[in-house]
């Protein structure tokens, strides 16, 4: 197989394919040494065939790629596509494939488990056996090799069938509503973007003093804006040590940035070192009405007895509906809910409250039971009296 590497090639692949019912797509890609996803390879199918096309061809221009994952007339079929979804965000300045279907979602409500992989759908499904031998390999060297690229073939071929399979249980069982449900999730804009400001709330931070940390969220700010502009990993900018560091000791001076021991000498004479200087005066001069604050962790209630009841009927029910249980519910949700009755939480709604919602209100009134039965646990309906 040969990739596609030009243009018109990608024009007529996209025009055929812009006919077809859905296509299957995949993408190979590295972020060792960039901020965003660096796309080494797209590979797309329909019924009659299976392509690769190659992003990294010299003047070949994705336009008619992007035309197609827009096209709203053909579904895009992925697996656990969420990175994918953040490379073609990128791509597409902020737009989003549309529609689309995971089948990693839909497997979920199909049975196969919480966040089941793309192997084990192949094998449990097809029965086949994927050659997984180029998954590591640099996928940014050309030439690719056939190995390379037969494997990242295999990632839309079998994912064919796959999709019809899930497809026509979701319909048997009248369950297509729930897999858009989660999708439409995966089709939000700001899943995709780190707001700037918004950077220091992924630090693992150790106190909640609001003036170290209107320090640091301009600290952070700066790094993620570097990181962005520069294409360059936020650690490669500076490393998180280095924002603690200046934050709980502001230099005084550029000239006090070279006695930080994590940055680089020199580094006060660049233009990073210049603003950065600026986001830390941003940061000391912050009114102390937007200063952030992070509220003290209050000691955690013991965990209701009826939560443990309430997990193990969540297991029960999602066993009977064939469906996985973190789609339906989570710890933190039921021991909130179990603790607090009036929290709002999913499962009190639409078709989860039918799998388990329902029976979870009964069981936290007394008319439900659960009780063993030769080694098993049984829900029993308790008779009012």
């Amino acid at each position: 197989m040969q990739p596609i590497t030009s243009t018109d090639e990608l024009a007529s692949l996209c025009e055929r394919l812009a006919a077809a019912e859905f296509v299957t797509v995949d993408t190979e890609f590295l972020r060792d040494n960039t901020y965003y996803p660096k796309l080494c390879l797209v590979q797309v199918a329909d019924d009659d065939g299976a392509f690769a096309i190659d992003p990294l061809a010299e003047g070949i221009d994705l336009s008619p790629l992007m035309d197609l994952l827009a096209d709203e007339n053909v579904l895009k079929v992925m697996h656990a596509c969420r990175q994918d979804m953040e490379i073609f965000h990128q791509m597409m300045d902020g737009a989003l494939p549309a529609p689309i279907f995971d089948t990693q979602v839909a497997a979920m409500v199909c049975g196969f488990g919480d966040s089941v992989g793309y192997e084990t759908l192949v094998t449990k499904i097809t029965k086949a056996q994927l050659d997984k031998s180029a998954r590591y390999t640099d996928w940014s060297k050309r030439p690719l090799s056939d190995t390379q690229l037969n494997y990242a073939i295999g990632d839309v071929t079998y994912l064919r069938d796959i999709y019809r399979t899930l497809k026509a249980e979701l319909e048997r069982e009248n369950r297509v509503g729930w897999v858009d449900e989660e999708t439409a999730m995966l089709r939000d804009p700001e899943l995709y973007f780190v707001k700037p400001e918004d950077a220091w709330k992924r630090l693992k931070v150790r106190t909640n003093k609001p003036r170290f940390l209107g320090i640091l969220k301009a600290l952070a700010e700066w790094r993620e804006l570097q990181a962005q502009e520069r294409d360059l990993p936020r650690n490669r900018v500076a490393k998180d040590e280095t924002l603690f560091e200046i934050a709980a000791h502001p230099p005084k001076d550029v000239a006090g940035l070279d006695r930080i021991r994590s940055i680089p000498k020199g580094f006060s004479r660049s233009r990073a070192g210049k603003s950065l200087m600026e986001a830390l005066e941003k940061g000391l001069n912050m009114p102390e009405s937007e200063l952030p604050q992070i509220e003290r962790a209050k000691p955690r209630p013991a965990t209701p007895p009826m939560a443990d009841l309430l997990k193990v009927l969540l297991k029960i029910k999602c066993q009977e509906a064939k469906v996985a249980s973190r789609m339906v519910a989570n710890s933190a949700d039921i021991e909130n809910w179990a603790a607090v009755p009036t929290t709002d939480i999913k499962a009190m709604h639409g078709w989860r409250y039918e799998i388990f919602g329902k029976d979870a209100e009964k069981l936290m009134r007394g008319d439900l039971a659960l009780t063993a039965h030769k080694g098993d646990i049984e829900v029993v309906e308790l008779e009012s009296e």
